[in-house]
């Protein structure tokens, strides 16, 4: 192994040094406590260090980087404590995650580090999202984000790569290609010669390192650094290097043959940086024993302040509230006397969007064709002259790197919105959505300021995969906010409250109401209070539950029945819920109709059936039943469709409902 100082001085190579021996020394320990039953899991990333090190060495202290669970060496050069380190990784409340996170499953705004989940690609477009914040404030900063051999063959590589070429990105993105994702080789995973010449394909550049050689590692990524900024563009750079240990350390590594262990221990970043510092005159090899023993004492004494942690204190209280970012309620309510215009449905998002983007100058748009085109439904048309194409940005069709861009903005202090072209998208962003925007405060207490946009709905003849009704699936999701409005005054107050809201909310639109439906909106600048119910109609006979185009049905319903003294609450938010406002419904009539147009199972009509029957029994005088639409795939056909909605069946529930 050929090392070169490159101008680097005796001091700061055996700075090198001691930041390359750190995280092998704190494994080894690792190792000698899993074999004695005092630590439950381990992922080692022994012969792997000099990456981590050299790479994390090479960008400023403030720089974010976003590590996987074989980075140990980003955390130590990063100057975390060991102690809270192993806090962390025992799961104890003092750790960095509060005992909610394992391992290297979270993130520090202190030390600039966005840890990973489990899913091994959503790391990386959250690159792209805090290289655009340093690209639009014109910062002079990077990011860096890791990936192994295996997580290329994720679509999140190929998306984030995609988009960072694309916005012309200042990111760092380094493959580490240690043979193997976790038993299966290479050979069995990609067919190119090198994963780096894959770069060719985005239009960026690339090379192959060895990843064992600490100096070619940091000298690599300080130049790849300074091209970066000086041409705005990512760099893919590829390490080559061996795991010596198992995937984790209780699958071993009997798949491994082992002229391969004898092969890469030869190549030992650590013994062969030794070496060469001893036979420069830089170190010793008494200094070299100096400082290990130094450090071993060190880790024992860390070790000591991390196994003295208080037993968990379980408080259920601030384990529900820690799901969101505080959020202190404030009214912003429209000026007193201030009118209405009559606008469509549609109007009032445009407009609630634009005040938006005028109060927030830190606000960006994302989203396919939002740009000149104005959106697939022309909601921001003429934006891009108002705001600029930095603000309002035609984004490639790659749902889930958006999302996750749009969670590095947040990590660096924008808002960001995206908009799914059609709610059906979303499953292509799903993981990001509902493992990393939602998650992402209970786990490190970083929020996520980030709307998604959601055109949903039937009604249009628009077939199966743009008229899904799929609310449902993230209304389950802890740490979301949901809303879906129906009403122009609820969808313009609705929209600025997501904005305001530090938490990432998914906003539905009906697309049937954008422009069949009208009403009176205030001119100015106004919330509508996301979990916070409307009650649309007062009567005394039956009370419909619904929300978006089932506040329509019941209406149209309501008034087509003057014999029926109907209540109608429109829930508005869906997560979270009104749960007051549903038990004064409840009670004032004892008769309940749900109503909403996603299919019957699996919908939020099943949820709230089961907290009104567990929470409003002695107030029922009928069953609580649920008017849903098919359990079938939303028909093309406009008769199909028709039949297949829940608008269909509406008079036959209220009818069977009044009957007891």
């Amino acid at each position: 192994m050929e090392f070169q100082r490159r101008g680097l001085d005796a001091g700061q190579l055996t700075d090198i040094y001691k930041k390359l021996l750190w995280p092998r020394l704190i494994e080894e320990k690792m190792l000698v406590l899993l074999r004695q039953g005092r630590i439950s899991k381990w992922f080692s990333g022994i012969g792997q260090e000099a990456i981590a090190v050299g790479a994390t060495m090479a960008l400023q202290p403030d720089e974010w980087v976003m590590p996987l669970h074989r980075n140990l060496g980003v955390f130590t050069t990063r100057n975390m404590p060991l102690s809270r380190l192993f806090k962390q990784w025992q799961g104890a409340q003092d750790g960095y995650s509060l005992g909610r996170e394992r391992s290297f499953h979270f993130g520090t705004r202190e030390h600039h580090i966005c840890g990973m989940i489990s899913h091994l690609g959503p790391q990386l477009a959250i690159a792209d999202g805090v290289a655009l914040a340093h690209k639009l404030r014109k910062e002079q900063k990077v990011s860096l984000a890791f990936t192994g051999d295996g997580g290329t063959s994720e679509g999140d590589f190929h998306e984030a790569l995609n988009t960072a070429a694309v916005w012309d990105l200042p990111v760092i993105f380094i493959i580490e290609n240690n043979g193997y994702g976790l038993s299966t080789p290479v050979r069995e995973q990609y067919r190119c010669a090198q994963l780096s010449d894959r770069a060719k394909g985005y239009g960026m550049e690339s090379v192959v390192i060895d990843g064992n050689n600490i100096l070619t590692v940091y000298d690599t990524i300080k130049g790849v650094r300074d091209y970066c900024l000086r041409e705005q563009k990512p760099f893919l750079v590829e390490c080559m290097t061996f795991r010596m240990r198992g995937h984790e350390e209780a699958s071993g590594t009997k798949y491994v043959p082992k002229e391969l262990f004898d092969e890469w221990a030869e190549k030992d970043p650590i013994t062969n940086y030794e070496r060469w510092l001893h036979e420069e005159g830089i170190l010793d090899y008494s200094s070299i024993e100096e400082i290990r023993n130094e450090y071993k004492l060190k880790i024992e004494s860390e070790l000591k302040i991390g196994f003295d942690s208080a037993p968990i204190v379980v408080d259920t209280k601030k384990e529900v509230n820690d799901v969101y970012a505080p959020h202190p309620a404030h009214s912003l309510a429209p000026s007193r006397g201030e009118g209405g215009r009559e606008l469509r449905f549609i109007d009032a998002l445009k407009e609630g969007l634009h005040q938006s983007m005028e109060r927030h100058s830190n606000l960006v748009l994302m989203g396919q064709d939002i740009a000149e085109y104005g959106g697939a439904f022309k909601i921001t048309e003429g934006f891009v002259e108002t705001f600029g194409k930095e603000r309002v940005r035609n984004t490639p069709l790659c749902e889930s790197a958006i999302v996750g861009a749009a969670l590095g903005l947040s990590l660096e202090g924008f808002k960001a919105m995206m908009e799914m072209q059609f709610a059906d998208f979303a499953t292509v962003g799903f993981n990001q959505i509902v493992n990393n925007l939602a998650k992402i405060h209970y786990r490190w207490g970083q929020n996520a300021d980030v709307v998604i946009r959601m055109p949903t709905g039937g009604g249009v003849g628009a077939g199966p995969f743009h008229s899904q009704s799929n609310e449902a699936w993230f209304v389950k999701t802890p740490g979301l906010k949901v809303v879906y409005p129906s009403s122009p005054e609820d969808a313009k107050g609705l929209l600025i409250a997501a904005f305001n809201d530090p938490n990432p909310v998914i906003y539905f639109e009906h697309k049937g109401l954008y422009r069949s439906v009208s009403g009176a909106v205030p001119e100015g600048y106004y919330e509508t209070p996301i979990g916070k119910a409307r009650t649309v109609r007062t009567g005394d006979d039956i009370s419909i539950i619904t929300y978006g185009a089932g506040v329509h049905w019941a209406e149209d319903y309501a008034a087509a029945h003057p014999e029926y003294a109907i209540e109608i609450l429109d829930l508005r938010t869906l997560l979270p819920l009104d749960y007051d406002a549903i038990r004064a419904a409840v009670r004032k009539t004892g008769k309940v109709l749900l109503l909403h147009e996603d299919t019957l199972i699996g919908g939020i009509g099943g949820e709230l059936a089961a907290w009104i029957a567990e929470n409003c029994f002695e107030w029922l005088d009928g069953p609580v039943l649920r008017c849903a639409s098919l359990d079938t795939p939303v028909p093309f056909n406009m008769e199909l469709e028709k039949n297949f909605m829940a608008k269909s069946r509406l008079g036959e529930y209220v009818e069977r409902l009044l009957a007891y």
